[in-house]
């Protein structure tokens, strides 16, 4: 896997819904706001792991990178599913972070 791109998480997130279907709510806007939730909880453990380690360390350490890393990747899926749950498009999301990118590179 050289390149992961939104796509490809997107199409896994789908996989992922349809294999849980049956017990999990549907991807819906509605739903939107409780995996926004639980993104922010990952974040937090994400945080959790630099708070009480440093960010050095948690960089460095083999198994608290590796935990770092899983955790951040938790972010990722919830990320998309909230993209899945607006129906934004990898190239909406493209579009509007290049003219974001863009309105930044002036901003100072």
């Amino acid at each position: 896997m050289n390149d992961f791109g939104i796509n490809e998480m997107i199409e896994m997130q789908k996989a992922l819904q349809e294999r849980y279907k049956d017990q999990w709510k549907p991807i819906c806007p509605d739903r939107g706001k409780d995996q926004l939730l639980w993104m922010i909880g990952e974040i937090g453990e994400v945080i959790d792991i630099i708070k009480k380690h440093g960010g050095e360390k948690a960089s460095q350490d083999e198994v608290l990178r590796e935990t770092l890393i899983e955790e951040l990747a938790d972010v990722l899926m919830y990320y998309n599913d909230v993209l899945l749950c607006y129906r934004i498009s990898a190239e909406e999301l493209k579009q509007s972070y290049i003219s974001k990118f863009e309105k930044n590179m002036k901003r100072w």
